[in-house]
């Protein structure tokens, strides 16, 4: 009997699995079988559509928030997210070219969420595929209308490639995550969270700060017009820790750290972490009482995640592929193939089929894009020289065809957009040479120091033409080298700014150790998860900028549980 009772809970046990997985690959044959149909009535109309896609993401996510030790929040949400794409016309040209002379910015191609049902119910979930399949054939058709008028009144435009790129049809099902798989112990991490944000209490003067915990696990489902049929799934598991302090004299000044992993086991220890959040809490204890930096020019060295967000902002972002095409971007490199930008010693590859990087799981990883093309390892630039772009299914003069970078956001559609980002160089340095390298060219230049900028917070860049083309990424953790040996001294209020060709003329070496920086990259097509891996970095000379600050004065009052300072 005790055999057969085991027996008997396998069996349940696969039924209620085998179950489950056929549930979740129903959703992929309804949305097949309805786009066919969508598609038959469609191709009838005076614009029929040449192509049609339905995405859609089914999200299981938890989040776990804490502030100074105790829980503010622990909730576990569903959601599916529907995305439909309509190309009227043809490859050449169709509904999705840029309509030149309307405005001078780069829109957002956003349309509010729709959500499908959690159920597999294949009338509720075709009534809503049916409803906004119409409403989007709609807004095709009327863009399309302007697009041909607007070629016909316009000037010609100076990249005559085509519109689409047709891409081999794929047909990749993963099996679905079983409910165990899916489930966390959400008892052991809302401990978790509330320990890691307990330190900021021992710091009175720290009036933010709070940990986040969260864990999605991700099916996104893909089908066409042209038979391809993707379900894949990804898990990502996030935790991020941030204290804010504020100086007298109203700047804020925050810090944060944040790790990523595929699965919650795999996060770093919880003494690490803690450790980590310690050294976090002295370090804005000393950014309190730092001096303000003053606006500079000279040398520095980048290390920690802020060389890869560097690289992110000022260089990631213009080699995506249909900004190359656009007659409102700025098109930094798009003449510059072919010629070196960067040291013969540097190397720089997008790779979103990498998971791992010695022994760090990267975000930026995926099998296919939005867009059903598989991800691709793509070299942009070989030994200093550029040699690539990022690609979606959006071709551009000598880049006919797509590379795996087309990337959206639900409810977004996809553009070419940065994956797993990686800076190689043959020819690294120790940290020691580089703080020589700074210190030689600060006595070049007439400087008594230099920046070494440890830690980022983020950044942004603009690449259009009409306005500046520059970028401004944001320091939180600043030291400056002095050249007569005096102690290391930390600063505060450092903004980093400037425009990439001139920024990118002053790298020079690059370290033999690296940092990875883990995002949500927000841009015209929504937020999508990327990787930035770097060495440190020896630029021979930045440019910085006061960090604005608030006019408020610090709160009068002391935080609850701490006694008030003495006169």
């Amino acid at each position: 009997m005790k055999y057969l009772k085991i027996s008997l809970v396998f069996i349940l046990f696969f039924i209620f699995n085998l179950s489950n997985s056929l549930s979740q690959n129903n959703l992929l044959n309804i949305l097949s079988e309805e786009i066919n149909r969508e598609m038959e009535v469609l191709k009838k109309q005076e614009n029929p559509p040449y192509y049609m896609n339905y995405r859609v993401n089914d999200v299981h996510s938890f989040t776990i928030t804490s502030s100074f030790g105790t829980l503010v929040e622990s909730k576990e949400d569903k959601e599916r997210i529907l995305t439909i794409s309509i190309r009227i016309g043809t490859p050449e040209l169709d509904n999705t070219r840029e309509i030149r002379g309307e405005s001078s910015f780069i829109s957002f191609n956003f349309s509010e969420q729709t959500k499908l049902p959690l159920e597999n119910s294949p009338e509720a979930i075709k009534q809503i595929l049916w409803k906004k399949t119409n409403e989007e054939y709609r807004t095709a058709v009327d863009k399309y209308i302007k697009v041909k008028a607007n070629v016909a009144s316009k000037v010609a435009q100076e990249d005559k490639s085509p519109d689409f790129t047709i891409e081999k049809t794929v047909k990749y099902i993963e099996p679905p995550y079983t409910d165990d798989e899916i489930k966390i112990n959400q008892s052991l991490w809302e401990q978790k969270v509330k320990s890691f944000s307990k330190p900021f209490l021992d710091e009175p003067e720290i009036y933010q700060g709070y940990s986040t915990f969260s864990w999605k696990v991700e099916r996104k489902y893909f089908v066409a017009t042209d038979g391809s049929q993707i379900a894949q799934n990804m898990t990502y598991c996030r935790l991020f820790v941030a204290g804010t302090i504020k100086a007298d004299d109203g700047m804020v000044m925050p810090l944060y750290l944040s790790y990523f992993a595929f699965r919650p086991e795999q996060l770093p220890s919880e003494e690490k972490i803690l450790a980590d959040v310690k050294q976090m809490v002295a370090n804005l204890k000393a950014l309190k009482n730092a001096p303000v930096a003053e606006p500079y020019t000279g040398p520095a060295i980048l290390t920690g995640r802020a060389s890869g967000v560097f690289f992110h902002e000022i260089f990631g972002h213009r080699v995506e592929g249909h900004r190359q095409k656009s007659e409102y971007e700025g098109q930094t490199f798009k003449k510059k193939v072919g010629e070196r930008i960067l040291p013969s010693s540097m190397n720089i590859i997008f790779d979103p089929t990498i998971r791992n990087y010695k022994g760090n799981d990267l975000i930026g990883y995926y099998k296919y894009d939005d867009e059903g093309v598989e991800g691709q390892r793509v070299t942009i630039v070989d030994k200093g020289v550029l040699k690539n772009f990022l690609m979606s299914r959006c071709p551009i003069e000598n880049f006919p065809k797509s590379n795996g970078h087309g990337r959206a956001e639900a409810g977004y559609e996809p553009v070419a957009r940065q994956s797993n980002l990686i800076l190689e160089t043959t020819q690294p340095k120790s940290y020691e040479e580089l703080r020589k390298l700074l210190i030689q060219e600060c006595k070049a230049q007439g400087l008594p120091y230099g920046y070494h900028i440890i830690d980022i917070t983020g950044g942004f860049t603009i690449t259009g033409r009409t306005i500046p083309n520059s970028f401004n990424v944001m320091p939180t953790l600043v030291y400056r080298i002095y050249t007569d040996g005096r102690p290391d001294e930390i600063v505060r209020g450092v903004d980093l700014v400037g425009t990439p060709l001139a920024m990118f003329s002053q790298i020079a070496e690059a370290g033999n150790d690296f940092e990875i920086f883990t995002g949500i990259c927000g841009a015209e097509s929504g937020g999508v998860p990327v990787t930035a891996i770097s060495p440190s970095l020896f630029v021979k000379k930045i440019e910085t900028q006061k960090k604005s600050k608030s006019q408020e004065k610090p709160p009068l009052l002391p935080r609850p549980g701490t006694k008030p300072d003495k006169d």
